[in-house]
């Protein structure tokens, strides 16, 4: 009988050391634990579902993360310069005072993400979709955001300043204070923004709808 117990007992051991291996499998990808805080830095995550985690604070710069699922995820603060997330699922993520300098947001989705404050300075968002995002005194300066759609996008006193806007869609957008000294508007479609105390010194607007009448003189 002792025997039957002993054996009963290695048996529960070995399921539960399986479960336990098992469920670090479905939370650690390439020694990345998704965590608060946790430094995944340089890594390739290419592909990655992170989706509803919490990763404020954490270290992704000069990962791999394209085409991952970040639907909702939580990056407050979070260190995404240099961040591969071409293609990436981005919709209702957080991304508050994030610093996402030179990271690559192409074709990126990012619906309805809250973006105050982030630091998206030379960014490469390339038909990226900031759709109904909140991106209040977010910097894009140097940003590429060619064909970019930032339709009803709240980008009050965003900062602009020299970003390639170019075909770049924002009917209805909130460009109240916002900033596009020397940016390239040309083919641009604003229609509906409300540019309140917005700045377009230098700015190129050829063929840009909805864009403040460009001085005489003032094309580059």
């Amino acid at each position: 009988m002792n025997n039957s117990f002993r054996l009963f007992g290695c048996f529960l051991a070995i399921l539960l050391h399986a479960s336990l291996a098992h469920g670090q499998d479905q939370t650690t990808v390439n020694n990345c634990r998704p965590r608060e805080g946790t430094l995944c830095a340089d890594m390739n995550l290419n592909s990655v579902d992170f989706s509803r985690q919490n990763l404020s604070r954490a270290q992704f710069s000069g990962s791999n993360m394209e085409g991952a699922r970040l639907t909702g995820t939580n990056f407050t603060n979070a260190n995404l310069t240099r961040t591969d997330l071409r293609l990436a699922d981005l919709r209702e993520a957080r991304l508050v005072d994030a610093d996402l300098r030179a990271a690559n947001l192409a074709h990126a989705n990012l619906l309805s993400a809250q973006a105050s404050n982030a630091n998206m300075q030379n960014v490469i968002g390339e038909a990226a979709d900031f759709s109904k995002a909140v991106l209040n005194g977010a910097d894009f300066s140097g940003a590429e955001l060619r064909a970019a759609k930032l339709l009803n996008t709240d980008a009050n006193r965003a900062n602009f300043r020299s970003a390639d806007l170019s075909g770049a869609v924002l009917n209805g957008a909130n460009l109240e204070g916002a900033n596009f000294t020397n940016a390239n508007l040309r083919n641009a479609d604003l229609r509906g923004a409300r540019l309140h105390q917005a700045t377009f010194t230098g700015a190129d607007m050829v063929g840009c709808r909805g864009c403040p009448p460009q001085p005489p003189g003032s094309l580059r």
